[in-house]
């Protein structure tokens, strides 16, 4: 058994039996399937939950104030902060076009690979939320740092939030189900202000697991403080860089805050939102499962594999999205890459699942 000066992820596959996945496969949508998945999920490995927290059929303290859809506004009022910091970005991007420089569109670039692809999808989404695979302490602490430069949250609330929506996934009680709108679901759902309360009750329920881990809870506070640095490391690199391609001036250094934070933040934010709305609207269906969950294949290139949504949804711990040999999973293949140099394990693969389900 391999050691390391790092201690592992502990959580096993070897604790999920195919009782975990039967209820997900077969399509079913009683509450009895649904709320079973769920506190499975929760006792995975060493996540155990206490059963305070746990989902049972008793009102959940998470959403008993949450209004959906425009009913939240008029419910709870708008939280400005997120709201403002969504336009602030937005208008980053808007003037980027008046800054362009090459070495602006490559940090754009390699940016959204590191924070939406390696940061949202690796990180928080297969890792962190649903454990597809293992890794060592610093690369966990690494990829939720990236995920967290990527705008969409700390990795505490983003964990939170999806676990909760397939916990009710277009059922009431999703967070951006399109079923509340389809604006709400791309983007008006985290603009509410639900509380503090709120908030912790949902960390609690939902995420007890990261709030355990402390560096999760320090990258939580440092959440807009990270982006300031990464502003000004942005804006240092154009204005002291090599002189040339629009670099060792004031302008070069605009150029790329506007471009490496601007610009890539609004793809990548959008290109994630896409996943939450489109991907519940229109696309194809390989599997027939209780929500309304589709395959979009923009989506899925464009969002480093995330778009095969219909996939996931059905087989919601494994590692890779794209079951079909055409379905691309940018991400995936960064997965096996980890795997092939030591950096991941206990990868989980659509077939050992499939074979562990009963026939």
């Amino acid at each position: 058994m391999r050691t390391s000066r790092w201690s592992r992820d502990s959580l096993s596959y070897s604790r999920v039996g195919p009782s975990l996945f039967t209820p997900l496969i077969r399509g079913e949508s009683s509450e009895k399937s649904r709320l079973y998945f769920w506190n499975k999920l929760a006792s995975v490995g060493n996540t155990t939950v206490s059963n305070k927290s746990k989902i049972t059929n008793q009102e959940d303290p998470a959403q008993k104030e949450q209004a959906l859809g425009l009913q939240a506004f008029v419910s709870n009022g708008i939280n400005w902060p997120i709201v403002v910091w969504i336009a602030i970005v937005h208008i980053l991007a808007l003037i980027a076009p008046f800054y362009f420089t090459w070495p602006g569109l490559i940090a754009c670039i390699v940016l959204a690979f590191a924070t939406g692809s390696f940061g949202v999808c690796m990180g928080y989404h297969r890792l962190l939320t649903h454990q597809s695979f293992k890794t060592y302490r610093p690369i966990r602490w690494l990829l939720a740092f990236l995920g967290g430069l990527s705008g969409e949250g700390s990795a505490l609330t983003w964990v939170a939030q999806h676990r909760k929506h397939h916990a009710f996934s277009d059922l009431e009680g999703d967070p951006h189900s399109p079923k509340d709108g389809g604006w709400w679901s791309h983007l008006l759902w985290f603009m509410p202000d639900f509380g503090r309360k709120w908030n912790r009750d949902l960390l609690t329920r939902y995420a007890p697991d990261m709030v355990k881990d402390k560096m999760m809870v320090i990258m939580h506070h440092l959440f807009l403080p990270s982006h300031f640095m990464l502003a000004g490391a942005l804006f240092l690199f154009g204005y002291f860089g090599p002189e040339g391609w629009g670099l060792g001036t004031a302008w070069g250094g605009w150029s790329m805050v506007f471009w490496g934070l601007g610009v890539r933040m609004v793809y990548v934010l959008h290109i994630t939102w896409f996943v939450n709305s489109a991907t519940h609207l229109w696309g194809y269906r390989n599997y027939e499962t209780s929500d309304d969950s589709r395959n979009l294949w923009w989506v899925g290139i464009l969002a480093w594999g995330e778009g095969w949504h219909n996939n996931h949804h059905a087989y919601q711990r494994v590692a890779s999205q794209g079951h079909r040999w055409w379905e691309i999973d940018m991400t995936y293949w960064v997965i096996l890459l980890m795997e092939k140099l030591g950096l991941a394990w206990d990868v989980i693969r659509l077939k050992d699942v499939r074979k562990a389900l009963p026939q």
